[in-house]
């Protein structure tokens, strides 16, 4: 995710980082250039067409589709957005579940150092294998080992975030078959527990569940023809310059499809995505801090 000042509008303007949609679009917008150029020379000095063409009349319809694109793309982006925020919502409950149990331990087992370190390391190391469980991939040096212990080893080929929080709720009941929670302290336990497959689930279904594919097949299709269309009818009031004019408006539509499909899954490494190497990190301080 991309830390910025939102007050600095002159470095946004003249800057282009890894994100920006004009690195994409560029091999695009020569294309563009070259067929705007081509068409608005056929009209203009080949078939010489009268300024009064009925050819121009194809601007009216711009003027009438302009309006449907634009609903469409807004209600695109905002779709993205809260599926966006929807996953920072989850990570942010995560968080706040996380310290909520290790407060919670801290209070109710102050004497049992070995149970407190088997918590300090499994609560942080849930919240990394869930990171990696929805980017499909495995780092086995961010999962932390309790010392002097012999854990069940992870079947990466099975639901890592499964596994983790089915070893946390086994060692809280064990603790409890011990004596050491009693049944009220082991039911406030269980709600902190619980979040964490919600919120597993929660992010799943973000992920698993992508914009319809017709939706944002038809989108990309209304803006390419949109655009490709655009020439034959305006190069009779704005001749060569209309070719400027098709790229800016391709870029304007093409980057707000662009930016929806990049944040429609934040969970991944793209420039706009969560931040949660961050987020894990400081689970991890926090924890630790607490226990």
């Amino acid at each position: 995710m991309i830390n910025y000042n939102p007050k600095e509008w002159f470095t946004f303007i003249f800057r282009i980082h890894k994100a920006d949609t004009v690195r994409k679009l560029f091999p695009m917008f020569i294309a563009l250039s070259i067929y705007a150029g081509i068409v608005a020379w056929l009209e203009l000095e080949v078939w010489k067409l009268p300024v009064n063409s009925e050819i121009k009349n194809i601007s009216l319809m711009h003027g009438l589709l302009g309006f449907v694109i634009s609903l469409l793309l807004v209600f695109r982006t905002n779709t993205a957005y809260d599926r966006w925020w929807e996953g920072r919502r989850q990570w942010g409950t995560l968080v706040n579940s996380s310290r909520n149990l290790a407060i919670k331990l801290q209070a109710m087992l102050p004497h049992n150092e070995a149970a407190l370190q088997f918590f300090k390391v499994m609560i942080p190391n849930y919240a990394f294998g869930l990171k990696n469980h929805l980017r499909n991939t495995y780092q086995h040096e961010e999962m932390e080992v309790i010392p002097g212990i012999t854990q069940a080893p992870i079947d990466i080929s099975k639901h890592v975030p499964n596994q983790l929080a089915q070893q946390l709720m086994s060692k809280t009941m064990e603790l409890h078959r011990e004596g050491q929670l009693s049944g009220d302290q082991l039911i406030v336990l269980n709600n902190e527990l619980q979040s964490f497959t919600e919120v597993c689930g929660a992010c799943e279904r973000i992920k698993n569940t992508p914009i319809p594919f017709s939706y944002s097949v038809f989108i990309k299709k209304f803006v390419f023809f949109y655009v490709m269309s655009m020439p034959f009818g305006y190069v009779f009031s704005l001749g060569y310059l209309i070719i400027p004019m098709v790229v800016f408006i391709f870029f304007v539509l093409a980057s707000l499809e662009l930016i929806a499909e990049e944040i429609e899954d934040p969970f991944g490494r793209d420039a706009n995505d969560l931040p949660l190497d961050g987020i894990c990190s400081n689970i991890r301080l926090h924890v630790s801090e607490l226990l």
